[in-house]
């Protein structure tokens, strides 16, 4: 086939196989990318095969790299450590687009219809919108909460109708950003949350907003269903009258699981997974676990919450039976256990061990190991479903 009838077939978002150079026609349902944080790469994988695809390079500081999908599942959207917002392009296994957009940043949510992707930024702090097309820059929010002071932002998620929330670390406040008009993004400040909040989720549903507090034992919760939304704090002084441990690593909120009506969150300073009531957002149960929990998912049915640690217990997994609450199985993957991911339909699960250089891919139900890929490094683990789903 002549190169220029090869261009003339290819469409906007497909690509024929027998084009010279260029990879197979592809759905993108199956892939996913790997983070390998050591070498600025991003793996591209296929979740049916359990197998790399390819490498794509140049991505800058990956440390504490976080991934979101446009609406299709073609393009993923890596948010680097030192600023750098770079989009891949799946199918051609390329950069379609790179920005350093600001100095130190730890993440970034994309609108529910896909038009814009946001950056949330520690230097300087606050958020900035851009094109998901053309990474142009849209709206540039600064988090100031006093004359000339900056705060860190964390915690961003994106909200049905082109709405933002995220978290102001050290001005103790939660913002709520509309940007219907992103040139003219209006902005709720709710004010004394807490203190510290250090990461957040929204719920499945879009309701609830809840922002982890490392200042204090509790949570800060927020109704945005409510006509003026307004702070909840829940889960006040869960450690009441216990020293806290050390903390060596800050559990990410948004792997926090929730199955059914309860939610299974990390309890910060202690070995306890807390188990909560959504309808009335109550303690109902802890979970005495190996560490400190770090992440906490929930299997997409509900049926299992697994777990991995902070040090020196990093090498571990464990996975909580939600009809009993009980720990069923522990499992060590590797020595660093850094992520994650379910499959879409929660049959098997990927999890990076970073200091082992690898990737293990276990069967949900029996828990044998399914597929081994060597990876420089791993981190995040993201696949395209994420992109049918709110907060992710």
């Amino acid at each position: 086939m002549k190169r220029r009838d090869c261009l003339a077939l290819m469409g906007a978002t497909s690509i024929l196989a027998g084009c010279a150079g260029l990879p197979p026609a592809t759905g993108t349902g199956d892939l996913g990318v790997v983070v390998a944080r050591a070498t600025g790469t991003l793996a591209i994988v296929n979740t049916s095969e359990r197998k790399v695809l390819a490498e794509v390079q140049g991505l800058g500081d990956l440390s504490h790299a976080s991934v979101v999908f446009s609406r299709d599942g073609r393009y993923a959207y890596v948010f680097g450590r030192d600023g750098g917002l770079t989009k891949v392009d799946l199918l051609t296994r390329r950069i379609a687009g790179r920005v350093m957009q600001a100095g130190n940043s730890i993440g970034g949510a994309i609108s529910a219809d896909g038009s814009m992707v946001v950056a949330q930024n520690y230097t300087p702090g606050g958020i900035k919108v851009f094109d998901a097309a053309t990474l142009a820059l849209l709206a540039d929010i600064p988090a100031e909460y006093a004359p000339g002071k900056l705060s860190r932002v964390v915690g961003l998620v994106d909200l049905p109708g082109r709405r933002f929330a995220y978290s102001l670390f050290d001005a103790d406040e939660i913002w709520i950003s509309d940007l219907s008009t992103p040139a003219q993004p209006r902005t709720t400040r709710l004010r004394n949350i807490g203190h510290q909040p250090y990461d957040a989720l929204v719920t499945p549903n879009g309701r609830h907003y809840i922002a982890g507090l490392f200042g204090e034992d509790g949570l800060a919760m927020v109704d945005l269903w409510e006509e003026k939304p307004r702070v909840r704090r829940i889960l006040a002084g869960y450690g009441r009258g216990q020293e806290p441990l050390p903390v060596y690593k800050m559990p990410h909120l948004r792997g926090w699981a929730v199955a059914g009506r309860r939610a299974y969150l990390p309890a910060i300073g202690r070995h306890e997974v807390l188990v909560v009531d959504t309808d009335t957002w109550q303690e109902v149960g802890r979970i005495a676990v190996a560490g400190q929990p770090v992440f906490v998912m929930a299997r997409p049915d509900g049926r299992q919450v697994w777990v991995n640690f902070a040090v020196p217990d990093y090498h571990r997994v464990q996975v909580i039976d939600t009809t009993t609450q009980q720990i069923v199985r522990t499992l060590e993957p590797g020595k660093a256990v850094l992520h994650m991911e379910f499959t879409p339909r929660g049959e098997s699960v990927w999890i990076s061990a970073r200091d082992d250089h690898r990737v293990t891919v276990f069967d949900t139900q029996s828990f044998a190991v399914q597929a081994t890929m060597t990876i420089d490094s791993p981190s995040g683990i993201f696949f395209t479903s994420r992109a049918a789903r709110l907060g992710f």
